[in-house]
């Protein structure tokens, strides 16, 4: 592809505070775009487009500035994807959400599956709330660790196609030996139980983290590859309008997410039942038969996927271009050394235009692509942020369930409220996008992915805030004081249902940063990168895990109420120092949109220039 557009001015464009600007017309195809005069356009249009062979009409310069900008329809195969990623979450938090209880709480007197019935408590090993919480942690955190290597895999050898293959057969392993640890036979023996559990979630955390970097970029390209461009489309009222790509893959992105909770829901409702008035064994079982049907719906769509092939040494080289900026630039000093990585010729001074004949031989790439990898590097920069905000996200799934165990349930699992976050994100998602996004965008409020990612780090503070009081007058109200989590403690006199309020709020803050996370990763990463981009956004959850690690200590009576407090402050503080240091980028944001696709594809696939 050319380095730029045929006929248009990105730097005009980028100035018409438009969200994305036009892809690059390729040269071959330059020859059949014409420009047309139509009278009949509004005033607001001017008389001169581009139309291709084809008939699509691409938007000129003014109209960019000034029409309304709508979603394009979704390629039927990004709702198999879905699927596949909904059947995936199902056995994920299916599986997980019963972790808590199964190594926390003792076998319940007669049971031999862990089954307590209505009034009971489902138990398995019995080895106490702070071994639970650091297991639980363990298993979250090395899940998201293992991205980096699939996302490496991917973007280099395998594709994402092939990639996710393998990890879903790893994955299914890794549920197997679940189940293993889970039968009666085997809860005999409480260490052999543990060691197979301990093994399972090893291998489970693989196919995890395999599966995750590669699954949301794949969904995206079904829309990107076959739409890379603004172009033009007449409403039935004869308005015209952009249907914009950028504005598309956002909204992918906010029902992907909630295709993810619903599956969330459904597994987490169902194994918290299963486990319950059947035993583990089952809440086991259920996830693993749904997953299995992932790789053949995958296999008989392959054929229809807009696939993105390996491209070998990017990643390689896009360190080394890192590098080769630094020359010069390290400081015993790293205040110096973090200016002269912001200094303005950072990137200008590699680019292979301005190296010339001094340029090495490795660098095989244009211009474009160092925007592109600036790009890249500037969106991991932002993610640097997330392990605040996902510590305090991450209080959902262990010491809030052991909260709701000490409160009055009235008839309900304590590990069932926490399905009030995945039920307010499936209603509320559509809401944001139908409702609250529009009524922004029409008031003249530019609610961008930094904003709403800033957004996101308040929500989570207040979460924590709403969960700190709520343990206060826990244990305020309770008959053991601050030690409310002792076997035989009575519940406090406060409905379980309180808890609304701190899983809501977190609700929210995910649709602002979790969801815009995922979006910044594609968006911002260079096209041969996309994977490695979203698994360092996925890694920032296993840098998370090991700082709470250090909290685990406080994940126990009578500290608990110290463990919400300062969790949330240090996300109302992250909060603010995300929004210091990123708010000049937030007005870049346009500029990064503009940025036209290189010419360089990588190893395998490079145009325009020789291989690298």
């Amino acid at each position: 592809m050319t380095s730029g557009p045929v006929g248009l001015d990105l730097a005009e464009v980028s100035k018409a505070n438009a969200p994305a600007a036009p892809s690059p017309i390729d040269e071959k195809d330059e020859k059949h775009l014409t420009i047309v005069d139509d009278s009949s356009q509004s005033a607001s249009a001017r008389k001169d487009s581009l139309i291709d062979a084809d008939g699509k009409e691409y938007p000129t310069q003014e109209e960019i500035a000034t029409l309304r900008r709508v979603c394009g329809s979704v390629p039927w195969a990004a709702y198999t994807i879905a699927f596949v990623e909904l059947c995936e979450r199902f056995s994920y938090y299916g599986t997980t959400i019963v972790f808590v209880n199964f190594i926390q709480n003792p076998l319940p007197d007669g049971s031999t599956t862990g089954s307590a019935g209505t009034d009971g408590q489902a138990g398995a090993l019995g080895l106490g709330q702070r071994a639970s919480t650091g297991l639980s942690t363990f298993n979250s955190m090395w899940a998201y660790f293992m991205p980096l290597v699939g996302a490496y895999m991917a973007d280099q050898y395998w594709g994402r196609y092939k990639t996710i293959q393998i990890s879903i057969f790893i994955a299914i392993l890794g549920h197997i030996l679940l189940i293993i640890s889970t039968v009666p036979p085997v809860l005999k023996h409480p260490n052999g139980a543990i060691a197979c559990f301990s093994v399972g979630l090893i291998i489970f955390g693989i196919g995890t983290g395999g599966f995750k970097p590669n699954i949301s970029p794949l969904i995206a390209e079904q829309y990107e590859t076959k739409h890379p461009r603004q172009y033009i489309k007449v409403q039935k009222s004869g308005e015209r309008t952009i249907v914009d790509p950028t504005m598309t893959i956002s909204r992918i992105y906010m029902y992907f997410y909630m295709m993810i909770n619903i599956g969330a829901l459904i597994g987490q409702i169902g194994m918290v039942y299963a486990e319950k008035y059947v035993g583990f064994w089952l809440s086991f079982v259920l996830p693993t038969i749904l997953f299995s049907f992932c790789p053949f719906i995958m296999f008989f769509m392959k054929n229809k996927y807009a696939m993105r092939p390996p491209t070998g040494s990017v990643l390689a080289k896009a360190l080394k271009l890192w590098g080769f900026a630094m020359r010069g630039r390290w400081s015993i000093n790293p205040f110096t050394t973090a200016k002269q990585m912001r200094a303005d010729d950072f990137w200008e001074s590699v680019k292979p235009s301005r190296l010339g004949a001094a340029k090495p031989v490795w660098m095989t790439f244009d211009d474009i692509w160092v925007d592109e990898v600036r790009r890249g590097l500037k969106a991991c920069t932002v993610f640097l942020w997330y392990p605040i905000y996902w510590l305090a996200y991450n209080q959902m799934i262990n010491n809030m369930v052991s909260q709701a165990a000490t409160m009055e349930l009235h008839g309900a699992p304590n590990d069932l409220i926490n399905n009030i976050d995945p039920i307010a994100l499936v209603i509320f998602i559509p809401v944001c996008d139908i409702f609250l996004y529009p009524f922004l965008e029409r008031s003249g409020i530019r609610f961008t992915p930094l904003k709403r990612i800033t957004w996101g780090f308040g929500l989570s503070s207040a979460s924590m805030i709403a969960a700190c009081v709520t343990q206060y007058y826990i244990y305020k109200l309770g008959k053991c004081g601050s030690h409310a989590s002792t076997e035989d403690c009575p519940p406090a006199p406060i409905n379980v249902w309180v808890q609304t309020i701190p899983y809501l709020l977190i609700a929210f803050s995910e649709i602002f940063a979790s969801i815009t996370g995922l979006e910044y990763a594609f968006t911002k990463a260079p096209k041969n990168m996309r994977s490695v981009v979203t698994a360092v956004f996925l890694f920032m959850s296993a840098i998370s895990y090991a700082i709470g690690e250090a909290f685990v200590s406080l994940s126990a009576d009578p500290l608990l109420v110290w463990n919400y407090g300062i969790i949330a402050v240090l996300a109302a503080v992250a909060g603010v120092g995300f929004w210091a240091a990123h708010h000049k980028l937030d007005k870049e944001e346009d500029k990064l949109n503009f940025i036209a696709e290189s010419s360089f594809k990588g190893r395998k696939h490079s145009f325009g220039g020789s291989n690298a």
